[in-house]
């Protein structure tokens, strides 16, 4: 096309004299889906099962999930060199989850999730310098080194929270508040199959259904709770129907397009007053629940004995019992077909290079790019100055004169402010030191 439209300027040029410029050019039109049809609880309508795709939201969709990916192998790389300490759970191969639901939502909605928080906190716009200086207890992290891996915050993003659960009803109380204040934001509460057994989540499903909160559960369905899987742990796998009185959708969460058209639809029943939405996502991660965990874990298949053995065991911590080993290989089996077939990265590039919306060469330079830009974030969370310990026990009011704070024994006083002056700059020679600041009188007392 840009060949022809140079021939075209170049006969018009020599029948006028005149060089024409070539119209610029046109984007290309948008590209239809087709993802896997939801299921339904209590809804007569679904999300639509097409969804509509540009090339440059493809590729900015591509990016995002890359950028979460290699955030998560950097941090499972500095977690293992020990410059991570601590707890660490990481979120790879759920990319299409997290990236799908803040596509559907805006920037103003609100978010909370549980303690695999790292991707939902980059989504919602901590850069990913900021969230590898937080895990490794640098004071340029996002949390100036005190939170460490759940505890991520910016604003409309509420962290990530270490009680099974306790987001669910956090959630429901920023539901409550949106619908309080009057204003037209959701809120997005997370959680996975482990804690959709907890009973504040129920108690949170009552409020919400009661009061007709704006508010989006998700669950993140990856089939197993730590080490457990769902079917020893839960007697009604159906995630989406246990709200009960809550409509529920069940959505394929591999499918970033599949995802993100079903929270644009739990979004806007949200909005339009109809209350709250239960929506699971059959997803699965690939790393265990902690980056500690061992290297053989409930998702991985271990051979016993010769290789063409074609009876396998499957290791939970501990031998399986007889009764539950087929159930339990058949579960293993379905985790190492899940990545080869199934992996969100892959399905959204096979998807645009099967419809010509990209070349090979574009997702091979947003590869590197990404891969540079994760690596100089590793190189600048190591290098970052640890937090001084006089800031230890900054920001536990949002606005308060300094407060004195009790250390590790009675004699050690710390002081906790809401916001310190920035660093007075060096003087030097030949230049006039700057004028102290004025003080003002205050009848408040310390």
């Amino acid at each position: 096309m840009r060949r022809l439209l140079g021939l075209i300027s170049s006969a018009l040029r020599q029948v006028t004299g005149r060089a024409v410029a070539p119209p610029a050019e046109v984007a290309p039109p948008p590209t239809d889906f087709t993802h896997q049809k939801c299921e339904l609880h209590l809804l007569e309508a679904g999300p639509p099962q097409r969804a509509e795709l540009t090339r440059a939201e493809g590729l900015r969709l591509y990016r995002v999930m890359q950028t979460l990916r290699q955030m998560e192998a950097t941090a499972d790389q500095l977690y293992k060199q020990k410059v991570i300490r601590g707890f660490c759970p990481l979120n790879d191969g759920q990319e299409a989850c997290v990236t799908g639901i803040e596509a559907a939502i805006t920037p103003s909605d609100h978010l909370i999730t549980g303690c695999h928080a790292h991707s939902y906190a980059h989504t919602r716009g901590v850069a990913v310098r900021h969230i590898l200086s937080e895990l490794t207890g640098r004071a340029g992290g996002v949390a100036k080194g005190r939170g460490g891996s759940m505890h991520l915050y910016t604003p409309h993003f509420y962290g990530g929270n270490g009680s099974v659960g306790a987001q669910v009803p956090l959630g429901a109380g920023v539901a409550l508040a949106c619908r309080y204040r009057n204003t037209d934001q959701v809120c997005v509460a997370v959680y996975g199959d482990r804690a959709a057994n907890q009973g504040q989540v129920f108690e949170a499903f009552n409020m919400a259904a009661l009061w007709k909160l704006p508010c989006v559960f998700v669950c993140e369905n990856h089939q197993y709770g730590t080490g457990t899987s769902l079917a020893r742990a839960s007697a009604s796998p159906a995630h989406y129907r246990r709200g009960g009185v809550i409509p529920g959708i069940r959505v394929d969460g591999m499918d970033v397009l599949g995802v993100r058209e079903a929270t644009r639809f739990a979004a806007e029943h949200c909005r339009s007053g109809k209350g709250p939405v239960v929506m699971e996502l059959l997803t699965y991660r690939y790393h265990g629940h902690s980056t500690s965990d061992p290297g053989v874990s409930s998702r991985q298949e271990v051979q016993e004995g010769r290789r063409g053995q074609e009876v396998q065991e499957v290791r939970l911590g501990q031998e399986v019992q007889e009764g539950r080993r087929g159930q339990e290989v058949q579960e293993a089996r379905r985790g190492q077909e899940v990545r080869p077939s199934r992996d969100p990265i892959a399905l959204l590039k096979e998807r645009m290079l099967s419809s010509n919306m990209a070349l090979v060469q574009e997702f091979q330079a947003v590869d590197l790019v990404v891969r540079q830009e994760v690596e100089e974030a590793s190189r600048l969370a190591k290098s970052d100055p640890a937090p001084p310990l006089e800031c230890l026990c900054d920001h536990i009011y949002c606005s308060q004169l300094p407060l004195g704070v009790r250390g590790t024994h009675p004699w050690s006083r710390l002081t906790s402010v809401s916001q310190r002056p920035p660093p007075t700059p060096p003087v030097h020679r030949g230049q006039r030191s700057p004028p102290a600041p004025q003080k003002h009188l205050s009848t408040q007392s310390v």
